[in-house]
């Protein structure tokens, strides 16, 4: 770690490291500094799609959807491995939004998109159809469209790698203390675990999320803001409730949606909740949230599901900008980026906006900078593939995962596929059987990943490795964590 940087990221979320990534591509020297694990807040706790936001054209938010819709399509070339297609089913429900309201708005989305970036939606029959299996028999009809899935928490830790390969220093577990505002740069105090140190900084750009408000209370000569709106929202994972690799849309009778998606093989995803919280710490489901998802999900289908069902749950505090609106569910989801006032110039802060835009965001926040840092190369992320994405298609790429390692179980090939994608060779080390993988931790983890995950992404934890680097935790078996908690020294599993 150096003693002067251009650049100081706080915050190692989508937003942190895609900033880190482009300012290292363009020939800065820049420091990220996460308080915890990269992607270990809001950014591991989405409804892990990349998509356009086709609820937020009921609230006018016609500039948000276009500028999504438009990075889905740049995000789907530069990551087929984490990023892929996913078809959705919006079931028309007897008193919910009327069918010629959501024809009109499915055609504005296919036309903001960009007519064959992904296949149009339509109106489906479901009574009786593949797509309607598991739904109750009275929902007959609804309509069908495109948006994509991503691994968020992967798409974190590679746009942190790709920074790091581009000479970016990334320190996790690493918080921010302070800033003080000096003539020409900030002197930050910055406290790992070796203790606190300082270092110089032209430019800071505080993306700590939740937290940007305290990060900017803690900056000596920077202007205050309003804070933001903290909303979480919450998720849970079920036993798989339909077939197909389809998900579902689902209009609730309150005007809110629901989705349903098929999660990790043998589970359905259900989420996302809207609870206004007073702090980021706020983010654990309540009671009152899990019987709101079931419910959601009951009014569909035809096998209920109840508390008892969930096997596991997670929650999120998104930080959006406070635009007045007394309806979480309203609030804006688009960015708002703050540069600081006149003498404390070189400082930006981010609030609001969701992970499908995190690499325009980024681009926007270094054009705010610039006048601040030294001469820059112009934007190049929308086009070079993040670390493992460089193919031209992922089933071809498969195929060649099969042929070359025909001794991996097929589930663990084509998870470790997505996960590393080009790079998979890297992290087989050469092996030719599974025993020479070393340990077998269960699910399909073996010492040999272990020990890339370690040595190259910035695990320390077995929740680093079996929750946000993959996840296994859904897979392995009850002792897993702490075996490799022990392993890894990390002291007791949470």
């Amino acid at each position: 770690m150096r003693a002067h940087y251009d650049l100081l990221v706080i915050g190692g979320g989508a937003n942190g490291a895609g900033v880190a990534r482009d300012a290292a591509g363009r020939g800065l020297s820049v420091l990220l500094v996460e308080k915890d694990d990269l992607a270990s807040h809001t950014s591991s706790a989405s409804t892990k799609l990349i998509h356009g936001g086709l609820r937020y054209l009921e609230y006018y938010e016609f500039r948000l959807v276009r500028e999504s819709l438009i990075e889905r399509a740049k995000l789907l070339k530069i990551a087929p491995h984490i990023i892929w297609p996913l078809r959705f089913v919006l079931p028309q429900p007897e008193g919910g939004r009327p069918a010629w309201l959501i024809r009109l708005g499915l055609m504005l989305y296919d036309t903001i998109g960009g007519f064959g970036a992904l296949p149009a939606s339509r109106g489906v029959r479901l009574a009786g159809t593949p797509l309607g299996a598991g739904l109750k028999s009275s929902v007959r009809r609804g309509f069908a469209y495109s948006d994509c899935w991503v691994e968020d928490s992967r798409l974190v830790v590679l746009n942190a790698l790709d920074a790091h390969e581009r000479g970016a220093d990334i320190c996790t577990r690493t918080r921010f203390v302070s800033a003080t505002r000096g003539a020409e740069s900030w002197t930050a105090v910055i406290e790992g675990a070796g203790g606190q140190r300082t270092v110089e900084a032209r430019a800071i750009a505080n993306l700590a999320g939740p937290w940007v408000a305290e990060a900017l209370g803690s900056s000596t000569g920077a202007s205050p803001e309003q804070p933001p709106r903290l909303v979480r929202g919450s998720h849970i994972i079920v036993p798989r409730m339909f077939a197909g690799e389809h998900a579902y849309i689902l209009q609730n009778r309150d005007g809110r949606i629901v989705f349903a998606i098929p999660y990790e093989g043998e589970f359905t995803l259900i989420g996302t909740t809207d609870v206004s919280v007073a702090s980021p710490a706020d983010a654990r489901i309540s009671d009152d949230e899990v019987r709101y998802l079931c419910e959601s999900v009951n009014a569909y289908f035809a096998r209920s599901i109840g508390p008892g069902d969930v096997r596991f749950s997670y929650s999120g505090v998104r930080p959006l900008y406070d635009d007045g609106r007394g309806d979480p569910s309203a609030v804006t989801r688009d960015y708002t980026l703050k540069l600081g006032a006149a003498g404390s110039p070189q400082i930006v802060s981010a609030f609001g906006g969701k992970i499908t835009t995190y690499r325009r965001l980024s681009e926007h926040l270094l054009e705010m900078l610039a006048p601040y840092l030294p001469p820059m190369g112009p934007g190049w992320t929308a086009a070079a593939p993040l670390p493992g994405g460089d193919m031209a298609d992922f089933a071809v790429f498969f195929a060649g995962v099969r042929a070359r390692w025909p001794w991996l179980p097929e589930a663990t090939a084509r998870r470790m596929a997505r996960a590393y994608g080009t790079r998979l060779e890297r992290v087989l080390a050469g092996a030719a059987s599974w025993a020479a993988l070393g340990r077998d931790y269960g699910g399909g983890l073996t010492e040999a990943e272990l020990d890339y995950l370690v040595r190259v992404e910035w695990a320390r934890t077995a929740e680093d490795v079996l929750w946000r680097r993959s996840k296994l935790k859904l897979h392995v078996g009850p002792g897993a964590a702490s075996t490799i908690d022990d392993q890894l020294g990390a002291g007791p599993a949470a």
